[in-house]
């Protein structure tokens, strides 16, 4: 099934789910409480200010898209060895992949952000989770704490795709390179994104050499040093459009596909325009491609559908679907 996973802390579900999490937790050990109120203080505050105590971490949430409930959740504790914590899924949404989603993307996460591996710790009564856990590929630790009952576990992680806010000069370095061969290969795959089939290899290097002058340009590097993605972002000039950007070009490589690098490029090209005073973004994709998915669980807003609006590398024409996505001010 299609599970969404977002990151936010701020989220108005999550300390509903926070607070479900303590509550069994108290149970399970034999010190149930009739409610939140009842539970310890620093358990209390997680679901009372998630953003406050969570601020240095990352909180995921998982959302099933037929509901849209957020019905379970996930904090990666930041650190030189991140933790996973909190690990929550409502009841009545188990069985559905949700945990695994959370632990898949916590995983690519970590190692995006270049940590060795990923530790956690469980109670040894919970065998549904335990077994997750052993199943991706986590093993008994070295205890960190030493409390009756809990397991330490800790899995290795390999490298992960880098990501860098390319300068002009680059991008002009990798056009002809890495960058044209990202966009060929795209194109060849089917993706609406300016050109027709077959590409021309040096139209693409050109392209992404204007490219350098007009836009901010991120690009993932995976381990070997090749690049495996790359975004635009594209900004307004008139006088009264300065606060407005456009994403555009946001591509993956078909071998680096399923370890979220989609996302996280966009996340990078979003942060970058709200710290630099955009407060609207848009952006506009192939109606009923793949890319509408991630687009609506990285909280992207469908504008509306224009029919026959560019052709598809074959030449026929496709309809798209215009997103906008308002950043915090």
């Amino acid at each position: 099934m299609n599970v969404l996973i977002e990151e936010n802390a701020a989220h108005p579900g999550l300390p509903a789910l926070l607070t479900a999490y303590h509550l069994a937790t108290e149970a399970e050990k034999g010190a149930a409480v009739t409610g939140p109120a009842g539970l310890p203080a620093a358990r209390r505050a997680e679901a009372e200010d998630p953003v406050t105590v969570f601020a240095a971490d990352t909180v995921l949430l998982a959302t099933v898209p037929e509901t849209g409930r957020a019905a379970g959740c996930l904090v990666l504790k930041a650190g030189a060895v991140p933790e996973v914590k909190r690990v929550w899924v409502e009841p009545e949404a188990r069985g559905r992949g949700l945990a695994g989603a959370l632990m898949g993307e916590a995983l690519r996460r970590a190692a995006a952000a270049g940590a060795a591996s990923v530790r956690l710790t469980v109670w040894e009564w919970r065998q549904g989770p335990l077994a997750l856990y052993r199943k991706l590929g986590f093993e008994p630790a070295a205890s960190w704490d030493d409390r009756p009952g809990l397991l330490c576990l800790e899995k290795p992680l390999a490298p992960g795709d880098r990501i860098e806010h390319l300068t002009p000069e680059a991008v002009r370095a990798h056009a002809p390179g890495g960058l044209a061969a990202l966009l060929v290969e795209a194109v060849e795959d089917g993706a609406s994104v300016g050109f027709l089939a077959p590409p021309d290899p040096a139209e693409a290097a050109a392209w992404w050499a204007r490219a350098a002058v007009t836009r901010d340009v991120w690009a993932a590097f995976g381990p070997d040093g090749a690049v495996s993605g790359a975004v635009t972002l594209l900004r307004t000039d008139t006088a009264n459009g300065r606060h407005r950007g456009e994403i555009a070009r946001l591509l993956v490589h078909r071998a680096a596909r399923g370890r979220a690098l989609g996302r996280r490029l966009l996340a990078a090209a979003e942060a970058h325009a709200a710290a630099t005073g955009l407060t609207l973004l848009v952006l506009d994709t192939q109606t009923d491609s793949p890319a509408e998915r991630l687009y609506r669980g990285a909280g992207w807003i469908p504008a509306g559908t224009i029919p026959e609006y560019a052709a598809d590398p074959e030449g026929t024409l496709r309809a798209t679907t215009l997103y906008y996505k308002l950043l915090a001010a």
